[in-house]
């Protein structure tokens, strides 16, 4: 952040001058003030970053028919879902509670813009997906689609099936979440394809409707999504010459965003999108998306207090609320997010520090030997880039209750998930 900080992540989350600092805003609420109203830790979406982000995807595809599904799993609230499905997306599911989700935020008309994904769905959330009347199943071995035929062939429902394929593409991303490699759990080889979708032109209650791939998360090179369609395009040309009809290609989701800078995204898009249809030229295909991280993740922050400052033989921590628990990314990938105070005053020292949380972990880490403007007991922070795989992978270790989830929207901010409380979390539990 420099002295006079230029705006950090518009249109959502900017700086704007005071007096004597610099005063970090959700679209047109000060974020000191949304700290005052709803306390810390606080996850807030920017409702303007979101709407930004998807019609960002819509321009960058403009001249190919596609829908946007959107990862559910990336943030699932509903109050998110809501807003997305208003902004016309589709979505992707990979849980009979994702499912739900999409039903409760968008009903009927969001379940047939919905796929299906996952390499293991039971036959309840089968039963489920075929009475919502979804857009398509991604298959990824041959017992589910077995068990998918029997379901169908039970509700008198047929199921609408695109065959995951691996492309055996590296996605060069965190090994975690690649998932394009033939050593991975997901999806069918590529030689085994066409043997799978004539099974299912055999079977009165599957319908071949599309070829899907899914090559990792985070990935920033465009590269991989190019060399990957390319594949698909040849599987969907081989099925056409046995007359299969394919009307989708699920190019499925994966593409990243810049956590250490604002950067120029729409340039990331617009090779994206070259590298992805460019294969599918001349095949008349209808193209489905799955960004969830790049819908999402630069539209949330997640605001936190410093609790104490503490030096160890020369090491400094700055001791914040949030934790592990609430944003587990640092330290399940060694993940970077940007940290920036909420009050920017531009004449503070600079100081090299640790920003950890109170879980008692020496994994509990927000950042490590990071830079930041010297802050003291009760300042806020704002952790940038949050809105993607924060809250929806927040958990309750150390009987911590998760955090509260805002969604603003110009002047308003509405409360979008109430804070935890400990008598919430042992409520459950029988004693």
């Amino acid at each position: 952040m420099r002295a006079a900080p230029d705006d950090l992540r518009p249109p959502g989350f900017v700086y704007r001058q005071t007096s004597t600092a610099f005063s970090l805003y959700g679209e047109k609420l000060a974020f000191a003030s949304l700290a005052k109203r709803f306390d810390t830790p606080l996850y807030v979406y920017s409702s303007a970053a979101l709407g930004d982000r998807v019609d960002a995807f819509h321009q960058a595809f403009r001249h190919t028919a596609h829908t946007l599904c959107y990862s559910v799993k990336a943030n699932s609230n509903l109050s998110i879902l809501r807003l997305l499905a208003k902004l016309g997306c589709g979505f992707d599911v990979v849980s009979g509670g994702e499912l739900e989700r999409v039903l409760r935020a968008g009903g009927a008309a969001a379940a047939r813009n919905t796929v299906f994904s996952g390499v293991g769905k039971t036959k309840e959330e089968m039963r489920a997906a075929l009475k919502a009347g979804i857009l398509l199943f991604n298959v990824e071995s041959d017992s589910e689609l077995e068990e998918l035929a029997e379901c169908a062939s039970d509700l008198r429902i047929t199921a609408p099936v695109a065959l995951r394929v691996n492309p055996d593409v590296s996605a060069r991303t965190h090994p975690y979440i690649s998932t394009g490699l033939r050593k991975h759990k997901f999806g069918v080889p590529i030689a085994d394809a066409l043997r799978l979708y004539s099974i299912v032109a055999k079977n009165r209650y599957l319908k071949i409707s599309g070829v899907s791939v899914h090559i990792g998360s985070q990935i920033r090179d465009a590269g991989p999504f190019g060399q990957a369609m390319r594949r698909v395009a040849e599987v969907v040309r081989q099925l056409r010459e046995r007359n299969h009809r394919i009307p989708y290609v699920d190019a499925g989701g994966g593409l990243g965003i810049d956590y250490e800078n604002m950067g120029d995204f729409s340039r990331t898009l617009s090779k994206y999108a070259k590298a992805v249809t460019g294969p599918l030229t001349g095949l008349g295909v209808h193209l489905l998306l799955e960004p969830g991280r790049s819908i999402v993740g630069q539209a949330g922050i997640l605001l936190t207090r410093v609790l104490h400052r503490k030096t160890n033989d020369g090491k400094t921590f700055v001791i914040v609320d949030a934790a592990m628990n609430d944003l587990i990314r640092p330290a399940l990938y060694n993940a970077h997010h940007e940290i920036v105070p909420v009050i920017a005053k531009p004449r503070a020292p600079w100081e090299t520090v640790d920003v950890v949380g109170p879980v008692c972990e020496t994994g509990d880490f927000l950042a490590r030997d990071r830079s930041l403007p010297k802050v003291q007991k009760g300042d806020l922070l704002a952790i940038l880039d949050a809105g993607a795989y924060g809250m929806s992978l927040a958990s309750n270790y150390n009987t911590r209750p998760r955090p509260a989830e805002v969604l603003i929207e110009g002047k308003s901010a509405r409360l979008i998930r109430r804070r935890e409380t400990v008598a919430h979390l042992l409520r459950q539990e029988l004693h």
